[in-house]
C-alpha cells in the first residue's frame, strides 16, 4: 500500500520576500502539487524567490475550497504531498487550508507545517499591548448589526483581542468597538505589516475611531485591549443602584447603563448583566 503524502501547511511573507523560509524556498521547488490561494500572487513570490515550481500548481480559495478538498485528498492518498499556501501568512487562519486540515486528519493522513509569518502574532507582538493571555477573533461580521452584537458580547473579555479588518469598514468598526467598549480603551491599529508603508498607530479606541474616518488602506490587523474591572470591586447591586438613580433623574436606561460603565470603567455589557441580575430578585 502506498504510503499517504502529507499536507504542508507553509507560511508566506507578509510583505517582505526575504522573510520567506528556506524550508518555504525548498517546498515551493519540489512540492510535486502545491494548493494557492492566488495563482498569480504565487507567481510573483516565487518570482521574487527566483523559485521555480516543479509540480502541479492548482488554485485553493474561499469559493472552491469545499469542492477542490476531494481532489487533494486523492492525491494526497495516493502518496503526492500537497503544498498549501496562502497570500500572507499562515493557511487555515482567516484563509483557506481548515476544509482540508479536517479532512486529512479524519482520513489518517498526515499534516505538518513549515512555520513563519503570521499577522496575529506580529501585530501583537508589536501593539504595546499585554500578549500574556490574547484570543484571536477573525473579521467580525460585516452587517452593521450583527457586527455590534458580535462587539458588544467580547467587551468583558479580560483577553487581548486581535481582530482582522478591511479598510473601508474599519472606521465604523471602530466606532462600534468604542461604543461597546468605552472610548477610552487602548488599542492599537496596524497597518501594512511589515511592508514599505507599515503603521502602527497606537491610542484609545475614540482616538482611533476618529483617525480612521479618513482615508485608510491596506491590510489592517486590530488588537484591543482587554476588559479590566475597576480597582475598586463594585458588586451588582451597587451597579444596579447608579442606573436607577440615573433613570429616577430623567436618563432613559440604556444611556444611564452607559454612563455607569463609561463612570465605573466597567464594559457596558457586565453593568446591563447586573441590572437584569436585580430585576431578577
Amino acid at each position: 500500500m502506498t504510503p499517504a503524502g502529507r499536507v504542508l501547511l507553509a507560511a508566506t511573507p507578509l510583505g517582505q520576500p526575504g522573510d520567506a523560509s528556506a524550508r518555504l524556498r525548498d517546498a515551493l521547488a519540489t512540492a510535486p502539487i502545491i494548493a494557492a490561494e492566488d495563482t498569480r500572487r504565487l507567481r510573483r513570490l516565487c518570482s521574487d524567490l527566483d523559485v521555480t515550481p516543479a509540480g502541479r500548481v492548482v488554485s485553493f480559495f474561499d469559493a472552491n475550497e469545499a469542492g477542490r478538498v476531494p481532489q487533494l485528498l486523492g492525491w494526497l492518498q495516493e502518496g503526492q504531498d500537497v503544498l498549501v499556501v496562502t497570500d500572507a501568512g499562515m493557511p487555515a487562519v482567516s484563509d483557506p487550508g481548515y476544509r482540508l486540515v479536517s479532512a486529512a486528519v479524519a482520513a489518517g493522513v498526515p499534516v505538518t507545517s513549515l512555520p513563519g509569518p503570521s499577522a496575529v502574532i506580529t501585530a501583537l507582538a508589536v501593539s504595546g499591548l499585554p500578549v500574556d493571555r490574547f484570543c484571536f477573533e477573525g473579521f467580525l461580521p460585516r452587517k452593521s448589526g450583527e457586527r455590534r452584537r458580535a462587539v458588544a458580547e467580547l467587551a468583558s473579555e479580560p483577553r487581548t483581542l486581535v481582530l482582522f479588518e478591511a479598510p473601508h469598514r474599519l472606521a465604523e468598526t471602530l466606532r462600534d468597538l468604542a461604543d461597546a467598549f468605552g472610548a477610552d480603551r487602548a488599542a492599537a491599529v496596524c497597518r501594512e505589516l511589515t511592508k514599505t508603508h507599515e503603521e502602527i498607530r497606537r491610542g484609545t479606541l475614540g482616538e482611533l475611531a476618529g483617525w480612521a474616518a479618513g482615508e485608510v488602506r491596506g491590510e489592517i490587523t486590530l488588537v484591543i485591549a482587554g476588559a479590566v474591572l475597576a480597582d475598586l470591586e463594585v458588586g451588582p447591586e451597587e451597579l444596579a443602584a447608579d442606573v436607577a438613580r440615573r433613570e429616577e433623574a430623567g436618563e432613559p436606561r440604556k444611556d444611564a447603563i452607559a454612563g455607569v460603565a463609561r463612570d465605573r470603567r466597567l464594559p457596558k455589557r457586565a453593568v446591563y448583566d447586573a441590572v437584569v441580575a436585580a430585576k431578577a430578585r
